[in-house]
Parts: C-alpha cells; structure tokens; sequence
C-alpha cells in the first residue's frame, strides 16, 4: 500500500508503522503536494516504478474551511478546487497507464455537501460537486478497463474546533439513524467499490440517512 502525505509525516509514519506490523514490507510512504501537477505525475511513477503495478487509486486528500460570501478570496477558491477537484483529475490521468493493466478502480472522496451545500462553505461545496461530476464523467472516459466511483460521507468527525453542544445536536437530529458514523464505515464503503466488478461511474452516500431527511 502507497501512503500519500504533503504535512502530515507523522500521521503518515505511524500508519506505515501499524500496517507493516501486521505485514511487513508492505507499506511505501510518498511526500507530495497536490496542489503541484508534475508532483502528482511523480507521485504515481513513484508507487508504480516500486511495485511494478498499481491496482487502486483512492483519492481521499481534501482541502476544507469556510468561505463566506463577503470574504472569500480568489486564493480560497484555488486553494480548495486544487486539492478537491483538480488533483483528483489528474492523479486519475497519470495512475491510468497503470491502472489499465490491472483492470484496476478508483475511488473519489466527495460530500454529501456536493449535492447540498453547506452554509458558509460555498466554494467546498462547489468543490465537491465538481468531484461528484468528474467521477462520472472519468468513468465513460476510463471504460471499460478502469472503474470509477465516488464514497459521499455524511457526519463522520467532528471539525476543530468542534461545533457547540446544541449545534452538533441538531446534526444529529437530521440523521435517520441519530448518531455519526465512524471512519470504518468509509473505509468498508471503498473497499465496496474497489472490488465490485459492475459496479462504476457511482456515488455511495455513507451518512446515516442523512439525505433523506432534507
């Protein structure tokens, strides 16, 4: 398994650790900012040139902060297209030649914010619509060797600092199954996808019936 980090070493490191603990050998670590693309075209050469293949792509990096309509800046909108649209565009382009030979599948980490938009958070929200778009449109243009689908968590984790008590009740109150979900609950949710074999060009919303309520 390749992990991809830009900041984030020693999260990246103690993954690594925990993983090859249980197998070892089995782990590569990739520095790499998304938001460069000759460093996403080296990213993938690197994981495909180490183990002579690359059987999955899951794009799980995301960019998220509000941006409210009489502040944000073009530099927001960069900020967060870049690293939740644009690289997962171009991750896709360069893993392709890989991905081909292995009948391989992606996944995209959208939001169910990408279908409804979360106040004070307009350009994530578009962000994240452009990334439920562009998993379907990469699953006509990647056919029929290459899958292409989408997991759209709902309330997995809290954001920090966390919203007030009363805030985070009324969350929970939009929920039909009234709790958060866990990460595990996307990390069965990619797995899914990554081996269902007529299964592309879809969007898993992992949210607890969340959308059902609005």
């Amino acid at each position: 398994m390749a992990i991809h980090h830009a900041r984030s070493v020693a999260p990246a490191a103690a993954l690594a650790e925990a993983l090859e603990a249980e197998r070892g050998d089995s782990t590569l670590r990739v520095q790499a900012d998304l938001r460069e693309p000759a460093e996403l075209a080296r990213l993938c050469r690197a994981v495909g040139e180490h183990w002579g293949r690359i059987d999955a792509l899951v794009n799980n990096a995301s960019t998220f902060f509000p941006t409210p309509l009489d502040t944000a800046c073009p530099a927001d909108w960069e900020a967060l297209f870049d690293v939740n649209a644009k690289a997962p565009f171009f991750l896709a382009q360069a893993a392709a030649p890989w991905l081909r030979r292995q009948g391989g599948s992606i996944v995209n980490i959208t939001d169910v914010h990408g279908q409804r938009p979360m106040k004070g958070y307009p350009i994530y929200s578009a962000a994240k619509a452009a990334l439920t778009l562009l998993t379907a449109a990469l699953a006509r243009e990647l056919a029929p060797e290459i899958r292409v689908n989408a997991v759209a968590p709902g309330s997995i984790l809290w954001s920090e600092p966390p919203p007030p008590a009363g805030a985070q009740a009324q969350i929970l109150q939009r929920i039909a199954l009234r709790r958060q979900g866990e990460p595990q609950d996307i990390a069965e949710a990619v797995a899914y996808l990554l081996a269902a074999p007529y299964v592309t060009g879809q969007v898993l919303a992992v949210d607890g019936g969340r959308t059902t309520q609005q």
